[in-house]
């Protein structure tokens, strides 16, 4: 007798969740597919810029609609959604691929000496994939950026994506491999792309870099490029006395993110998604505990003290700062809510439901709507010219404005991102091992092995 009425609770469920995809496609559509590139796949960092792209954002957009891919993949007809999904992550890695390809001379330079002016760029021109701004302009060594794509780009073949066609792929992302495995000895100019704290054009030993290419190591090994079709050529190797390297100078390094910071906000992205690149429970609780205490505001995280990006004293027409400048910024660094989001995404890995319901409440004061009712994620909030003086007397005092990042006419694009896959999994529309489906978040003897019998370290 109860059968009927379960049938209908499950059809119920069924028709909720489908419309609550439809939602989340809709929203992937407005805010990310939107402003990615028709011709190269790349998206710009944030979306009012038509020229230049940049390769970080890219990958967290990638990973936001593979998410949504992912989670159309449980229902039985998506009407081709997760197709056309799934098509804009190939589309986009391979842009990537592409742009670094054309620049394999300089990727040979940089394996024989790691110098900064043979680096792959982190920048391309959105339509034509060329290059925009020498490394003389810019500073484009940035090892997180090549790790992440690594770490995605295992992620989404493992999904059942097929993104690496031919053989020459396959030895341009060994090539990848060879270009980070030095990471222990290769100063870079870091996430934030100002290298030193002091913004001088110096660049030094990051542990949110050397974290990322770690987890980009352990992740890459043994991987078969092309999926379940591939064989033993195209399975990529690491060596791993370099592994070894780059994780005892990243577990010596921390909690500290370098020479010149003692903390930095970007080691989250390192020790939790989409990294996961410690599992020794101490340094973890540490790093994190370091972050929080020293760097959490009413209006999201500081990303390091005396950072002067965003800040009302900052001269934007100069490239580096005065020496000694960087204290004049001290007590009213910019506040970043996409920190909230991160540890919102890392406590539904962790189970930490108090964690994610805290970040959820804090979000809801910072978060803007569009005319269509969609969240916007403001990139940062900063202390108005007028109040600074006030607020450096009397920390957290003075209300904080939004940035013109993170408006509806101009999204930040790797805030609405990490939001986008923040709401999937909150909304249990996405499992965490749909999200990382080799395990990244498990320790090392938990993961599922890699078939085949190709190099197999952990």
């Amino acid at each position: 007798m109860d059968a009927a009425p379960s049938l209908h609770v499950l059809h119920t469920n069924y028709q909720s969740t489908v419309r609550q995809l439809d939602y989340y496609y809709g929203l992937v559509k407005r805010q990310i597919l939107h402003y990615q590139s028709p011709t190269i796949g790349l998206f710009p960092a944030c979306s009012a810029d038509t020229h230049v792209a940049d390769l970080r954002t890219s990958v967290y957009c990638t990973m936001a609609t593979w998410s949504l891919y992912q989670a159309y993949r449980r229902i039985d007809d998506d009407h081709g959604k997760a197709y056309e999904l799934g098509g804009s992550c190939i589309k986009c890695m391979r842009g990537i691929l592409g742009c670094w390809m054309r620049q394999s001379p300089g990727l040979e330079l940089f394996k024989a000496g790691q110098q900064g002016k043979f680096a792959l760029h982190s920048k391309f021109h959105l339509i034509t994939g060329e290059e925009v701004c020498s490394t003389d302009q810019y500073e484009h060594l940035q090892l997180d950026v090549v790790a992440v794509y690594l770490i995605a780009l295992v992620q989404l073949i493992t999904s059942g994506l097929q993104i690496i066609y031919t053989m020459d792929e396959v030895a341009f992302v060994q090539n990848l491999v060879y270009y980070i495995e030095r990471a222990y000895r290769t100063p870079d100019f870091g996430i934030w792309e100002r290298g030193s704290k002091y913004n001088n054009g110096t660049p030094e030993l990051h542990a949110s870099s050397i974290g990322m290419v770690k987890a980009a190591l352990e992740a890459i090994n043994g991987c078969n490029l092309f999926g379940d079709r591939g064989a033993s050529w195209s399975v990529i190797f690491v060596d791993i006395d370099a592994h070894n390297r780059n994780r005892s100078i990243f577990e010596t390094l921390l909690p500290k993110e370098s020479s010149s910071k003692s903390v930095d906000a970007s080691l989250l992205f390192t020790i939790s998604f989409p990294s996961f690149s410690t599992h020794d429970t101490h340094l973890y609780n540490k790093t994190k505990e370091q972050i929080m205490t020293l760097l959490k505001g009413s209006y999201g995280y500081k990303r390091f003290q005396r950072d002067g990006y965003g800040c009302e004293l900052e001269d934007k027409t100069r490239r580096h700062y005065y020496r000694g400048e960087t204290k004049d910024f001290e007590g009213v660094e910019c506040e970043w809510p996409m920190f909230y989001v991160l540890l919102m995404i890392e406590g539904v890995f962790k189970s930490n439901d108090k964690q994610v319901e805290e970040c959820k409440t804090l979000l809801k004061q910072l978060v803007k709507t569009d005319k269509n009712g969609d969240s916007i994620l403001p990139k940062y909030y900063y202390v108005p010219k007028d109040y600074i003086e006030l607020e450096k007397e009397s920390p957290g005092s003075q209300l904080r404005v939004s940035s013109t990042v993170g408006t509806a006419s101009n999204l930040f694009m790797m805030g609405q991102s990490l939001l986008l896959i923040a709401d999937l999994l909150t909304h249990d529309l996405l499992h965490i091992n749909e999200l990382d489906p080799i395990r990244r978040y498990m320790p090392s003897y938990n993961r599922p092995r890699k078939g085949g019998r190709y190099s197999a370290f952990q």
